[in-house]
């Protein structure tokens, strides 16, 4: 779930040399692929640091804004957003891969490129603000999984100058403040000469994971199961510990012949594959 990718900046400008759609996101992509041997693989496919914003449109009132990038040996992504009254939103999201890009697709069996098109699910936001998401997000449709992060976006942008008031997407919405434990710090103890010192509590150790049960079927038949316990142990400037919730975790992927991949999802910005 920790991710490592170029950054894409597409700053559209009007025939007045104003900016009328800027866009600053992160993304990446899980394909899975047939092989040569008519095996099913996942690969990873990160953006290069040259892209470029080809066919990019402003937009207005009656046309839609355009966000195209193009990438690496033949891919592109794009969306594009429809106005509405005072509120914009997203709409189709298209990404192409090319499967002669031998680099990510070294044994393709299908060559030449391949589109997949998703419905973007993000709320509408108003005209004068700039929509920003840090959590990543995910978008599934067939064999491609997308990951964005680091967003901010803003089209049918007013004045020539991005907006300062931010809409922000569901998983950057803060949660209610955390139940504050008793402590030293924050408790005023009355001193007497009857008390005895309190004895030490040791840290509390980090618990074990639960136990998840995921399979995944061919049309009527399992053809993957797994019973497991997650946590993955992430070095930052501080240990961070992060415990993979059954309950709350989704499975997909696909079987072949002699390979088969699992992805799991836990809905906290976290996406493992097997």
């Amino acid at each position: 779930g920790f991710f490592q990718s170029h950054a894409v900046e597409v700053d559209i400008k009007d025939a007045s040399n104003a900016t009328c759609l800027y866009a600053n996101w992160m993304m990446r992509f899980l394909i899975s692929y047939e092989s040569n041997t008519s095996d099913y693989k996942t690969t990873t496919l990160n953006l290069s640091s040259s892209v470029t914003h080809n066919g990019s449109v402003c937009g207005n009132d009656t046309q839609a804004a355009l966000v195209a990038v193009q990438f690496g040996e033949g891919h592109s992504w794009s969306i594009n957003f429809t106005k509405n009254n005072e509120t914009y939103q997203g709409d189709l999201i298209t990404f192409t891969y090319n499967t002669n890009d031998t680099a990510v697709f070294p044994d393709a069996k299908r060559k030449g490129p391949v589109s997949v098109v998703v419905k973007d699910t993000t709320r509408p936001v108003q005209v004068n603000n700039v929509y920003v998401c840090h959590n990543a997000d995910f978008f599934e449709v067939e064999n491609v999984t997308q990951i964005f992060w680091n967003v901010t976006v803003q089209p049918f942008v007013q004045n020539g100058t991005v907006s300062k008031k931010e809409s922000r997407c569901r998983a950057d919405t803060p949660t209610s403040a955390p139940t504050v434990l008793p402590t030293t710090a924050n408790v005023t103890t009355v001193s007497t000469t009857t008390l005895s010192p309190a004895p030490t509590t040791p840290p509390k150790p980090v618990e074990n994971p639960d136990t998840g049960n995921y399979s995944l079927k061919s049309g009527n038949k399992t053809c993957l199961l797994a019973t497991v316990g997650l946590q993955l142990n992430v070095s930052q400037d501080k240990p961070l510990l992060i415990n993979i919730n059954p309950k709350t975790t989704t499975a997909d992927g696909a079987c072949g012949n002699t390979t088969a991949t699992l992805r799991l999802n836990d809905g906290n910005s976290t996406l493992i594959s097997f």
